[in-house]
């Protein structure tokens, strides 16, 4: 692959799309977006309308990589029925529609890079987990699951399909960061349930690279996960936070408050431990600019 390289993006006006969409063409390359308007589409947009099940598929013809990252925010609310329905549906449906669309293209791209989560594996408790592991039980691993299996149809037509299983992503203008940081500013951060749950987190800029590094090589091909190299408890967690800020950290949240507030959204997003490693990004030789937790929130607050 060159400088030349035509990538197109889903999810690009998003937290991670946005970012990736900038650094992609600061480098040089050409980037078409997936959007969902339907009124007259700029020269570098491409219609994409998940309900209605169309792609222009004309204007992916001959493009060289996608980047699907477009879904339902599972953080936007308590999770009703409807709610888990269309979370799971943006994401399935999506990510089929694109398969499917760039398996019988003519001309089809080397390779789809699919977001996915680490939520594929659940509340594990201390147990470390790599690519290999078994997903876990409940919404969101099911959903992940599915997220997964969706690619298959590009994956059968010979692209190569890099499953990037994205843990807690940390940026200051946006996700669940930007949401903690006003409360630990105020002096009323402080950790969730007992503070055991493990947390796998990654900075947007090192998120962004792993996505530019698994398009423009050739090493990366399945689930990837895209996490940092250490990963901390939630009480380490909110401990590093303070002090980056300055600020204690004294106020914690009670399991059964998140419960009662937040449901079974809180439980799984929130009380679920997930101690995940990055097996596949560092046996390819993926250098992280943020291998520490305090490096890392250093980077992205001060």
């Amino acid at each position: 692959m060159t400088d030349s390289l035509h990538i197109a993006v889903s999810g690009a006006s998003g937290l991670v799309g946005s970012r990736l969409c900038t650094r992609l063409e600061a480098e040089g390359y050409r980037v078409s977006r997936l959007v969902r308007r339907q009124a007259s589409p700029e020269a570098d947009e491409i219609l994409f309308d998940i309900p209605a099940g169309h792609i222009d598929d004309s204007r992916l013809e001959g493009v060289d990589a996608v980047v699907h990252l477009a879904g339902e925010n599972v953080a936007a609310g308590r999770w009703s029925p409807a709610r888990k329905q269309r979370i799971r549906d943006s994401r399935v449906m999506g990510t089929r529609l694109i398969a499917e669309t760039l398996a019988r293209l003519e001309r089809p791209p080397a390779v789809l890079v699919n977001a996915s989560a680490i939520g594929f594996y659940g509340d594990r408790g201390d147990e470390i987990l790599d690519e290999t592991s078994d997903p876990g039980e409940g919404f969101l691993p099911e959903t992940c699951l599915a997220w997964e299996s969706a690619t298959a149809t590009a994956e059968t037509a010979g692209v190569r399909v890099v499953k990037l299983r994205i843990g807690v992503v940390l940026a200051a203008e946006g996700g669940a960061l930007a949401k903690l940081v006003p409360i630990f500013r105020a002096g009323l951060g402080g950790k969730t349930g007992d503070g055991r749950q493990w947390m796998s987190w990654i900075t947007i800029d090192d998120l962004v690279g792993a996505i530019v590094f698994a398009l423009t090589g050739d090493k990366l091909e399945g689930p990837v996960n895209a996490v940092g190299p250490r990963p901390e408890t939630n009480a380490e967690f909110t401990r590093v936070l303070a002090r980056v800020l300055r600020r204690p950290a004294i106020a914690p949240l009670p399991a059964f408050v998140v419960s009662t507030i937040f449901g079974e959204m809180g439980r799984e997003l929130l009380l679920s431990s997930t101690r995940v490693q990055p097996h596949q990004l560092e046996q390819a030789g993926f250098e992280f600019r943020h291998g520490t937790l305090e490096a890392a929130l250093r980077a992205v607050l001060e």
